[in-house]
């Protein structure tokens, strides 16, 4: 028997009939991968979500565990945009998909097609931790609760738009107070309701306020009633994260009464139902009318009571009052006297101006008037007399000149005719320009002739 030695040479080497030929890595992956996808084409399997990881690709990565064993699970993008809830660690879930390999890390791993969540416990359990932790987030606090508009222009409504809900709350809107409302249709429940519903919430807080589509001064989030898994939607982590960063007031208005959803938490009010929503948002506009006239009248009364006290006061001031007749009395009687007294008072005046008169009569006589305006008029002639002598240009036609520079000053001394150099000699028929030269020294004469006098700026022109 020497086929173990002939096996354990050193070279590998084919015999003719061998059923066992060697394989490569790759066929030997792609052989387990194909019997494994095989065996397990279609499985459903229960297991507590643990490590979950959303790639940026939009692949999502987690294991499914139990207490005996870990099985790595993969959803890619197509099916994870349209799953029905968020996965997220710990939740229970009942995933199907098949079973395949990954080759590239010699490991099996399923791929999945759909989760849902293990049992009505599951969901619950996994609804307690998700508002645990939004809650340690700070999303629900009332601090960050806005309070509503009194009365809003427009009002953002975001619901399905072929269920009864909007149907109700437009009713309920034109019964209290018509408004202007826009619809952001929106589906309620299935895969990728909670996106398209916090798109809506965001979009709505988008809005510009002065565009062609006006931003709403209040939004409305609606749902009828239904179960846990028909209302999942809202509370989904987008969904609330949106209510929660919205800046226009929010109010949910998702389920019945009884129903509780955790976008309730993130709102600014929860309002119990739809319609009640609608009675939330707007007062009744009957209601503002009725509180209008009544505030009318109110008003009203309240100017009739003040005139009422302004009067009655104005009375009991008037009463205090002297009466007129005995605060004008003494006045009226001054006044009566006095007129009694001015025609005795004007004649008693009239004769002692008279008197007067025939006092001063003999003094008043044509002569005093004459001899006075004669004796003015010789003292006027006698003071023009005076001033024909003094004026400047008198001298002049007498023969006499004045001597001034070119700016018109009278020169009186020799120096100053001969620091000036140009001189104008004013005759008492015209001027002429003159320009000085040295000083002539005086001299005798027997006769008076004409001389400078450098001192008196004149010159003085006699008969010899």
């Amino acid at each position: 028997m020497n086929l173990p030695e002939e096996r354990s040479g050193l070279l590998a080497k084919e015999t003719r009939g061998d059923n066992s030929p060697a394989l490569t890595v790759g066929e030997l992956a792609g052989s387990l991968k194909r019997m494994i996808e095989g065996a397990f084409g279609q499985v459903r399997v229960r297991g507590e979500i643990s490590g979950f990881k959303r790639h940026s690709s939009g692949h999502c990565y987690f294991s499914l565990k139990d207490e005996a064993a870990c099985i790595d699970a993969v959803i890619w993008r197509g099916q994870a945009n349209a799953l029905a809830f968020r996965p997220e660690d710990g939740a229970e879930i009942i995933a199907t998909g098949k079973m395949t390999t990954y080759a590239g890390r010699s490991k099996y791993q399923l791929v999945i097609d759909r989760i849902e969540l293990a049992g009505e416990g599951a969901l619950m359990a996994l609804l307690e931790r998700r508002r645990k932790a939004l809650a340690a987030d700070g999303l629900f606090d009332d601090s960050r609760k806005r309070s509503l508009p009194f009365l809003p222009r427009v009002i953002g409504v975001v619901t399905s738009p072929t269920g009864a809900v909007i149907r109700d709350i437009l009713h309920r809107f034109e019964d209290r107070c018509p408004t202007h409302v826009i619809v952001w249709p929106v589906p309620v429940q299935g895969e990728g309701a909670s996106a398209k519903i916090a798109a809506a919430i965001r979009g709505f807080g988008e809005l510009d306020a002065n565009g062609a589509i006006p931003r709403p001064d209040l939004l409305i989030v609606a749902r009828g009633g239904g179960s846990i898994e028909d209302l999942w939607a809202f509370n989904e982590e987008d969904v609330v994260r949106a209510a929660a960063e919205s800046p226009i007031p929010l109010i949910s208005a998702v389920g019945h009464e009884t129903d509780t959803t955790l976008i309730d938490h993130a709102s600014d009010r929860r309002a119990p139902t739809p319609t009640a929503a609608a009675e939330m948002a707007v007062p009744v506009r009957a209601e503002l009318f009725a509180f209008i006239d009544e505030f009318g009248r109110r008003t009203m009364n309240c100017l009739s009571k003040m005139a009422d006290r302004a009067r009655d006061r104005l009375e009991l001031t008037v009463c205090r009052w002297p009466r007129s007749d005995s605060l004008f009395a003494p006045m009226t009687q001054r006044l009566d006297e006095v007129g009694d007294r001015l025609p005795r008072a004007l004649a008693s005046r009239a004769g002692d101006s008279r008197a007067d008169l025939n006092a001063v009569a003999p003094r008043l006589r044509p002569e005093i008037l004459t001899d006075r305006l004669k004796r003015s008029s010789e003292k006027l002639e006698s003071l023009w007399r005076l001033a024909v002598l003094a004026h400047p240009e008198g001298p002049l036609k007498r023969g006499f000149v004045r001597v001034t520079d070119r700016s018109g000053k009278t020169l009186a001394k020799t120096a100053d005719a001969i620091a000036a150099r140009l001189l104008t000699l004013r005759f008492g028929d015209g001027e002429v320009e003159a320009v000085t030269g040295s000083p002539a020294a005086p001299v005798e004469r027997k006769r008076r002739s004409s001389y400078v006098a450098p001192q008196r700026g004149l010159f003085d022109e006699t008969e010899t």
